[in-house]
């Protein structure tokens, strides 16, 4: 169980966050030099070498954020220039991109932290590049919206790559695609001039993923432990049944893949942050806003501390939970994760995920008046943060390209590097990990500093 340290405070942290975006650029000028639009999207790393694995296209938006990033944290405007050329040069074809659940994950990252950081005036405000990036958000929106299965009048869900019949958990952190676009005004049109809410739909998919992708101790299945996650929710399309839970990436339906895990503990927070700010009047067909907003902290707080039980005490998590080789370990909760083990890898990328879900649930939990559990989680984040950014999970080895080491892919599948002489994989980095560690890095940099809060919606 993560053992949390109520001493830590983001000012705390400033010299570990200053020396991970030292590295952090290195690091981005390295790739920058070697890498060829012809080799893909880099993915994740190899012997410490990007490559790219052609299954979805869905980290590259990571790549030239990561860019972005590093420009906030440092001020240094070579690095916006490599966000900005490559958002305008390589990021058109995710706008329209209709075989994928990613568009928060790729463009959200790009254009939306650039229309940030220019409503935050950290970039010169120009007309023309402003409804440049109010535009393409529009348009992403939309076509994940439009990525769309029906089940009953109040509940459909975006589908994954795998088709109308499969829920991912990721997604719901792509919701926040559709939030800025019904922000900035849009709607979908379908057939006959018939306009679709994106609200709306936002709001079905993030009901669908609490009631069938997370659990809450209530009796659903006899694996039914609250805040334990499926990775895939599988449903007939012909009668909008629910069949049963599934994993791509985890070990099976029912056990939890700590990095689904993540996301949903990572993408409800960030949606209610986004959620107070919206009107009442938005909230009635639903119910009122208070009933919605309950409804998405009972699936983070349900998360939360389902992460916060099952990760080992210095909250970098295995995996998956019920991964079959963990036995072998023996005690492994009560002691720090151990990455360099013989039996099952850790994930620090589930760990950069889920810490800013923690720090955001406790902030928001903090502006609820709830001040025992804000802390709680708060600190949670924190913890997870301080270890994230330390060796052995900061790379410091200017030969390897990747930030954060001990990050894993596709345990399954056997798409992970493993070292000879080792039996599981280790040593390794993931565009997502290294993208979510310099996020994390900016949020705890910001509160540090006192200022706003770092939010994707703050775009004017």
């Amino acid at each position: 169980m993560l053992q949390i340290d109520h001493k830590l405070t983001p000012s705390a942290l400033l010299p570990q966050v200053q020396e991970l975006f030292r590295v952090s650029g290195e690091k981005i000028q390295r790739l920058q030099k070697r890498w060829q639009p012809q080799d893909g999207t880099p993915v994740f790393t190899i012997k410490g070498e990007y490559t790219s694995r052609g299954w979805t296209e869905w980290t590259q938006g990571f790549q030239f954020g990561a860019a972005i990033y590093q420009f906030e944290a440092t001020g240094d405007e070579a690095f916006l220039e490599i966000g900005r050329r490559h958002t305008l040069a390589d990021m058109a074809g995710h706008l329209t991109h209709i075989g994928v659940h990613d568009h928060g994950f790729n463009n959200v990252s790009t254009y939306g932290n650039l229309l940030r950081l220019m409503h935050e005036k950290r970039i010169p405000e120009n007309e023309w590049e402003r409804n440049f990036y109010e535009l393409a958000l529009k348009v992403t929106g939309a076509v994940q919206a439009s990525r769309w299965t029906q089940l009953t009048p109040d509940l459909g869900y975006i589908y994954s790559f795998n088709g109308p019949h499969s829920l991912f958990a990721d997604t719901i952190r792509s919701l926040r695609a559709l939030a800025v676009s019904h922000q900035l005004g849009h709607r979908l049109m379908v057939e006959m001039d018939r306009p679709i809410s994106l609200l709306e739909r936002l709001f079905q998919h993030a009901e669908t993923t609490a009631r069938y992708a997370v659990y809450f101790g209530e009796g659903r299945d006899a694996y039914d432990v609250r805040g334990r996650t499926a990775h895939e929710s599988i449903f007939n399309v012909v009668n909008g049944a629910y069949r049963c839970p599934n994993s791509q990436q985890g070990f099976s339906g029912f056990t939890t893949w700590t990095r689904g895990l993540a996301w949903i503990l990572c993408g409800y927070p960030e949606e209610l942050e986004f959620l107070e700010t919206r009107p009442e009047s938005e909230f009635e067909a639903h119910g009122g806003k208070q009933k919605v907003l309950d409804r998405f902290l009972a699936a983070a707080e349900a998360t939360a501390d389902f992460y916060i039980e099952n990760s080992p005490t210095d909250g970098i998590p295995y995996w998956d939970t019920g991964a079959p080789e963990l036995v072998r370990l023996g005690d492994y909760l009560h002691r720090p994760a151990e990455p360099f083990n013989e039996h099952e890898p850790v994930d620090s990328s589930a760990a950069a995920i889920a810490a800013q879900g923690l720090l955001r649930l406790g902030g928001y939990l903090g502006r609820a008046g709830q001040a025992q559990k804000s802390i709680r989680y708060y600190q949670a984040g924190l913890t997870v943060a301080h270890r994230l950014f330390s060796e052995p999970y900061l790379s410091l080895d200017p030969n390897h390209e990747g930030l954060i080491l001990h990050s894993v892919y596709h345990r399954p599948n056997g798409w992970d590097y493993i070292p000879p002489g080792r039996h599981v994989p280790c040593g390794e980095s993931s565009m997502w990990g290294d993208y979510h560690a310099r996020e994390l890095a900016v949020m705890v940099q910001r509160a540090a500093q006192n200022q706003p809060d770092l939010q994707f919606f703050n775009l004017g």
